[in-house]
C-alpha cells in the first residue's frame, strides 16, 4: 500500500483479515488524522486533538510499516522507489496516497491564507484558523468558495458555512453579514432531494448561492476575488474567505506511467474493478484514483472490500467484484442538524437504510457523524472490518 491514510490502512487491515501474510504500508507521517472532523474544527465543534492519534497506533497488527515517502513507481519492474534511496518490489500494489491542495490552481489564494483573511478546512494546520476567522466576523462579507476539481467530498466544504451561519444567527449578527456561496458545480450536492434541503437551509440564512462559479484569482491585499461565471467574469470583495480549494495528485504519480489523458494526473483505473487498465497488478482507491465518483471517506467502505476481493480474484481467476460509485456527503444545516446524501456515480440515491430518510436533516445524524463515527473509524474501519 502506498499511503497510510483511511484507504491504505483499511485495505491493509482487510487483507490481513482475509489471510494475506505479507502486507506493507509506505507512509512518512507519524500522526494519523481522522480527516472528516476537520470540517467540524473549522466550524468550532471539534479540535485537532479530537482527530489525531499516533500513526503507529493506527497501523494494523502484522503489517510492515515503511516510514518513508514514495518518489516513483516503475510498473514494468513492479518496483516502488523511496525517498530514502531504497526500493520495494511488489506482487500487487495499491496506490492510495491521497490528494493534495493545489494552491497554484487559484493564484493568490495561498497568499490570502497566509495573510489571515482566508482559510480552509482541507489542511489541518489551517482549520482552527478558519473558525477564528469566521466566528470573529460581526459584519461585512463572508465568501465560501467550493471547487469541484478533485476536492475530497466537496459538499463537506459546506459544513463550515452552515455552522458559521448558525453561530452568527445565535450571536445576533447574521443580518449584518452578507454570505456568498460560490460553487463550481451546478448543484450543492449530487442528490436532488438533499440539494433541495441544502438550498432551503441556505435561503433560511439569507445565503446568496451562485452555481457554476469559480474563483480564478485572489487579491489578498485588496481582499477581492476575480470570478469566472456563466456570464463571463465578475469581481467580489470579501472580509472573510473560506476555501474548499482544487486538489491534485502527488507529482510523482503523474510521471509513473499510470495516469491517462483523461485522469488529469490521477491514477487511471477501471472504475468498476479499480484495477489499472494496463498494469493488472496495480490497484487504485481513495482520493488519488480516478474512479468516476465523488471521493469521500464513506466511498472507501465500498472500495476497500472490492479491491481486497479483486486482488485475490486476479490470482485465482475468480469473478471480480464491482464498485458502483457509491459515495456519501454528510452536511450540517445548523449546529444541531445534519443530512446524509448517499448516491452512486449516476447520481441515483443509494441509502444504507430506507427508514428514516437520511437525506433530510436530523439531530440524530449530527450526533452520529460528530461523535459516533470517529470511534467506528478507529475501532472498526482501520481494523479492516468492512464488507
Amino acid at each position: 500500500m502506498i499511503g497510510g491514510g483511511n484507504a491504505g490502512i483499511s485495505l491493509a487491515a482487510k487483507l490481513r483479515r482475509d489471510g494475506c501474510r505479507d502486507v506493507a504500508v509506505v507512509e512518512p507521517k507519524v500522526v494519523h488524522e481522522y480527516r472528516p472532523l476537520l470540517s467540524y474544527v473549522a466550524g468550532g465543534m471539534a479540535t485537532l486533538d479530537d482527530l489525531r492519534r499516533p500513526q503507529a497506533d493506527a497501523m494494523p497488527p502484522g503489517v510492515r510499516w515503511y516510514q518513508d515517502a514514495v518518489t516513483a513507481i516503475d510498473p514494468a519492474r513492479s518496483a516502488v522507489r523511496l525517498a530514502s534511496g531504497g526500493e520495494l518490489t511488489y506482487t500487487d500494489l495499491a496506490v492510495c496516497p491521497g490528494s493534495q491542495v493545489d494552491w497554484d490552481a487559484i493564484p493568490g489564494a495561498q497568499d490570502a491564507v497566509r495573510a489571515g483573511s482566508a482559510s480552509t478546512s482541507y489542511l489541518p494546520e489551517h482549520a482552527p484558523a478558519a473558525w477564528e476567522l469566521l466566528s470573529s466576523l460581526t459584519s461585512g462579507t463572508a465568501v465560501f468558495a467550493i471547487s469541484d476539481r478533485h476536492v475530497p467530498c466537496a459538499p463537506v466544504g459546506l459544513k463550515p458555512l452552515f455552522l458559521a451561519a448558525d453561530h452568527w444567527r445565535r450571536a445576533g449578527v447574521l443580518d449584518e453579514i452578507r454570505v456568498e456561496l460560490l460553487l463550481e458545480a451546478d448543484r450543492l450536492v449530487d442528490l436532488p432531494e438533499s440539494d433541495r434541503e441544502l438550498r432551503a437551509a441556505a435561503a433560511g440564512y439569507g445565503v446568496h448561492v451562485r452555481t457554476s462559479t469559480a474563483v480564478e484569482h485572489v487579491d489578498a491585499t485588496a481582499r477581492r476575488l476575480r470570478l469566472r461565471t456563466p456570464g463571463g467574469t465578475d469581481d467580489l470583495a470579501y472580509d472573510a474567505l473560506f476555501l474548499a480549494p482544487p486538489h491534485r495528485a502527488p507529482q510523482w504519480l503523474a510521471s509513473s506511467g499510470l495516469t491517462s489523458t483523461s485522469s488529469d494526473g490521477f491514477l487511471a483505473v477501471d472504475p468498476r474493478t479499480l484495477q489499472h487498465p494496463d498494469h493488472p497488478s496495480v490497484w487504485g482507491l481513495g482520493d488519488a484514483a480516478e474512479v468516476d465518483a465523488l471521493p469521500s471517506g464513506g466511498a472507501l467502505r465500498r472500495q476497500v472490500p472490492v479491491v481486497a476481493h479483486n486482488i485475490a480474484a486476479r490470482r485465482t481467476g475468480a469473478t471480480m467484484r464491482h464498485y458502483d460509485g457509491y459515495s456519501v456527503a454528510p452536511v450540517t444545516t445548523s449546529r444541531s442538524r445534519l443530512l446524509l446524501a448517499e448516491f452512486d456515480r449516476r447520481r441515483r440515491p443509494e441509502p444504507t437504510v430506507r427508514v428514516p430518510d437520511l437525506a433530510r436533516p436530523r439531530r440524530s445524524l449530527l450526533l452520529f457523524d460528530r461523535y459516533l463515527e470517529p470511534p467506528i473509524y478507529w475501532r472498526r474501519l482501520l481494523r479492516g472490518k468492512v464488507s
